[in-house]
């Protein structure tokens, strides 16, 4: 009785403390809220599909809290990528007048703003659903909003599936899904004829400039980007407000740097030219959305397409190019190709002018080519590994895969792939149930063989060696090889490179960094790794993955040796992860692998053309 009380003493004072919710009237989906608000009031779970710009992101859990609902429980807002859950959460809270409070707070990998007065709260799709092994109920709830839906990555596939089941037994958590206009009569069969409601999004016409490739379209594609600017430039001119910026979309970090270089040399254009991708710092990140007189250029990734949106934008050049991961069943490789998009991610782009005014979208390829891409982009569950979703499925006890109600099944080869790679690992035993293994390397945030590695390491005594390599496969390489200095990166890359295993280079260059940053201050530092070729962003990155990684370890009892370990042990250890990733020397350059792969050593690796059989 006395948990009862206290319980409705909490909520009242939620009640109470409240924040004044007003709604802009420029915002689309505001002409809105009124029929958004009867759908939630009359359904459990409720689609909302509005184009870039209409609103949905921030003005839906204010609608929520509007409704009376964040009181007993939480609204839970996922959001794709981690810069998204950062930028939406300090908006909502701007609005809201609740900067610098918990009222609207967010939890991303290895950071958790939220606590007992937190209302709203931003995460990563990923977060929700590792809170699922703790709270299966998600009790700690009372509405859910699936943002970006239509982005179908692994982890919002899987959470809608586990939401189907889950509302059953929840009929008091409210779900809204919400993604741009594409294909969103799945979302509703998926479940159960759940009701539609569409707001507007862009609200001028968007005028489109095709130019196809050159024939050299990948090594001009700097000089490409810098005559559009111009045209836009040229075009600007014309219109009653000139100065609206530019957003680029690129395909990678790379790309970003190479194209800054070149609108920076170009000085007849007077530019300022921010880049924005997911690793920079959040100060670097804010730095789009700051109020400034200048014509800008950002250049981003497709973290620009759809999980935020970059303020004053009248214009888009969109290279047509972005990195999709992709995995082969055959050769037992995950992939970061570069591929053309979907003509459903360019209208995606497109959709980020025309917000404002008249808006410019110039596409460097043709008209032909758009209209031969496929419509859609292929959903990540089609196109993963599925091994780490199995362990997740098994250690929540979710039953059979093939009977899981995903949006769109995986093939069934694809699930025995997952199975297979597993059970080399010891994770299952022969007939598919989770061994000791398995449940200790679900505990790890990172793909299972690296998880299979870490268990070695604690079992060969070489765990201090073993965390640094890992952590440093979990993430991007730090070190840099800019196109014009490639030589001096090498020669600085040099220094911590070991004759025998690409492996313990990473560990020398952890020992390297770590003797200097205890030396130096955070400036300083920086100035070093940018001496040294090193991504300072990626080397704090690197440390703080290590740092999750040896807690969890240490939660778990396993021992970090002190001493430093031998070759044999280490490498040992990464076998016991990297079984199918073993190669025997044909010939000079070829290696002969499982499944009959053929390989050759990279010409970057120290080992290159030093023929060891193995």
């Amino acid at each position: 009785e006395s948990k009862i009380q206290a319980s409705c003493q909490q909520a009242h004072a939620r009640k109470s403390a409240l924040p004044s919710i007003n709604f802009p009237p420029e915002l689309p989906i505001s002409q809105s809220i009124d029929a958004i608000r009867d759908l939630i009031s009359q359904h459990q779970v409720v689609i909302v599909a509005g184009e870039t710009g209409s609103g949905k992101t921030t003005q839906l859990p204010k609608l929520c809290l509007d409704m009376g609902l964040g009181i007993k429980g939480m609204i839970g807002h996922t959001q794709p990528r981690r810069l998204a859950a950062r930028t939406v959460c300090n908006r909502i809270a701007e609005e809201l007048a609740v900067s610098g409070s918990s009222a609207v707070a967010y939890q991303v990998r290895f950071q958790d703003n939220t606590n007992e007065k937190t209302y709203v709260k931003l995460m990563t799709d990923g977060i929700l659903l590792s809170e699922i092994r703790e709270d299966p109920f998600l009790n700690k709830y009372d509405t859910l909003i699936i943002d970006e839906a239509h982005e179908r990555s692994l982890n919002i596939d899987f959470l809608l599936g586990y939401l189907k089941r889950l509302l059953r037994r929840r009929p008091d958590l409210k779900l809204i899904v919400t993604s741009a206009t594409i294909d969103v009569d799945k979302f509703s069969v998926h479940f159960n004829n759940a009701p539609v409601i569409e707001v507007s999004g862009r609200t001028y016409p968007v005028n489109y400039v095709y130019q196809g490739a050159t024939e050299n379209a990948e090594e001009d594609l700097d000089e490409r980007i810098v005559s559009a600017i111009h045209e836009i430039r040229k075009i600007g001119k014309k219109l009653p407000i000139p100065h609206r910026d530019i957003l680029v979309f690129l395909s990678g970090e790379k790309e970003i740097r190479d194209t800054a270089n070149t609108i920076r040399k170009d000085k007849s254009l007077d530019l300022d030219v921010l880049p924005l991708y997911a690793r920079l710092t959040n100060k670097e990140q804010n730095r789009v959305f700051q109020s400034h007189t200048k014509q800008r250029v950002v250049l981003a990734t497709n973290v620009a397409e759809t999980s935020l949106t970059v303020p004053g934008i009248g214009y888009v050049i969109d290279s047509g190019m972005a990195r999709i991961s992709r995995y082969s069943v055959r050769s037992k490789i995950q992939r970061l190709p570069i591929e053309a998009i979907s003509q459903a991610s360019a209208n995606q782009r497109a959709g980020r002018c025309g917000r404002l005014c008249p808006g410019t979208c110039v596409r460097l390829y043709s008209e032909e080519d758009f209209n031969s891409r496929p419509e859609y982009t292929d959903t990540e569950i089609t196109r993963t590994n599925l091994a780490s979703v199995i362990l997740q499925m098994l250690v929540l006890k979710l039953g059979d895969i093939e009977s899981f109600p995903f949006v769109d099944p995986p093939e069934t080869s694809a699930i025995k792939d997952g199975f297979k790679i597993l059970e080399e690992l010891d994770a299952v035993n022969g007939q598919g149930k989770i061994t000791r293994a398995g449940r200790q390397m679900a505990s790890f945030p990172v793909d299972p063989r690296l998880a299979r590695i870490i268990l070695a390491g604690a079992q060969f005594n070489c765990l201090n060696e073993i965390l640094i390599i890992v952590s440093a496969l979990s993430i991007q390489d730090p070190r840099e090889r800019p196109q014009d200095k490639r030589q001096a990166a090498d020669e600085a890359h040099s220094r911590y490179s070991h004759p025998e295993s690409d492996f313990m280079a990473w560990v020398n260059l952890w020992q390297f960094f770590e003797e200097n940053r205890q030396a130096l201050g955070r400036n300083r530092l920086g100035k070093f790794c940018h001496k040294h070729f090193l991504s300072y962003m990626r080397m704090t990155e690197w440390r703080e993955v290590h740092r999750q990684l040896k807690l969890l370890s240490q939660e778990m009892k396993f021992s970090v040796n002190s001493e430093p370990a031998s070759y044999e042990k280490i490498h040992l250890s990464l076998l016991s992860g990297l079984v199918s990733n073993v190669a025997n020397r044909l010939d000079d350059q070829t290696y002969l692998g499982t499944r009959n792969r053929r390989f050759r050593v990279f010409p970057g690796s120290e080992l290159h053309g030093k023929k060891y059989p193995w």
